[in-house]
């Protein structure tokens, strides 16, 4: 790593944005992680003598409508969502980076037929898309993970592309070819290394795009399904209560999934302003 890099790397680590965002994503990592053992209550225990209370000393998040505690439920929920998610982005972005390198780097027929179907992915709606896959297949953790996942590789594919393209263009890999270095170790050992940047960018874009894609599945049932705790249930299941007073159960788990979003786009901005400056 050059010292241009690593100034950068450091500079990354000041940015307020940065840290805020880290912050709050460890935050919630430590909910899905450890969560069940710091609540007060268990977050799957009804308790049909206390339903629908409001916030007070003893249920900070007040009760649904089962008695259960939803400051409890909150910060278990993070666990499904910070499991789904992180999955589909990953599954997204690694082959997305696949398919972009490929199209950046082999030219002609090869990049013409992949960008193609690129192309045609793309002008799909992307929530319809998941949606009716989604109700082909059946809805399930797997499932989703998947379906997202395989959306979000086009959408990478064609920023990984257009990164590739204009390294393919600088010296460092004229000479690999010079040398007779093979393909693949120029596209992993000398191009690759060189687009990790956007490749992060991209990334963390996918991640707060997968958070949101997920509560959104789970508020119209065809993401995680009850008992599970999650963000998207709770809202689908109590947001017609709202008419009638019971704001609270909405309001925190609504308040949980723009947290957690803002945090990955915090982070995402960090890296892009650090390294794209």
């Amino acid at each position: 790593m050059n010292g241009s890099n690593t100034s950068r790397w450091y500079g990354l680590l000041r940015s307020r944005g940065f840290l805020v965002g880290t912050g709050i994503l460890l935050f919630w990592v430590a909910c899905a992680l450890i969560g069940r053992m710091l609540v007060p209550f268990d977050p799957y225990a009804p308790d049909i003598l206390d339903t629908l209370t409001p916030p007070s000393a003893a249920h900070w998040f007040g009760t649904d409508q089962l008695g259960r505690d939803v400051f409890s439920r909150v910060i278990v929920g993070a666990r499904d969502i910070l499991i789904v998610a992180p999955l589909a982005t990953a599954l997204g972005v690694t082959g997305g980076i696949a398919l972009g390198l490929v199209t950046g780097y082999f030219r002609g027929l090869v990049d013409d037929v992949l960008s193609r179907m690129i192309d045609a992915l793309l002008a799909l709606p992307l929530v319809i898309t998941t949606l009716l896959t989604l109700a082909a297949i059946g809805a399930s953790v797997a499932s989703v993970v998947i379906v997202v996942g395989i959306v979000f590789m086009p959408l990478v594919a064609r920023t990984v592309r257009a990164a590739v393209l204009s390294e393919s263009a600088l010296d460092y890999v004229a000479a690999a070819q010079l040398r007779d270095e093979n393909d693949l170790y120029i596209l992993f050992v000398e191009i690759l290394p060189n687009v990790v940047p956007p490749i992060m960018v991209e990334a963390t874009v996918r991640l707060g795009y997968a958070v949101f894609t997920v509560a959104t599945l789970s508020f119209i049932g065809f993401g995680i399904q009850p008992p599970s705790p999650d963000w998207g249930l709770a809202i689908s299941e109590n947001y017609g209560l709202i008419t009638g007073g019971i704001w609270w159960i909405v309001l925190f788990n609504a308040l949980a999934i723009a947290s957690l979003v803002l945090a990955v786009n915090f982070i995402g901005e960090a890296i892009h302003d650090t390294f794209e400056s």
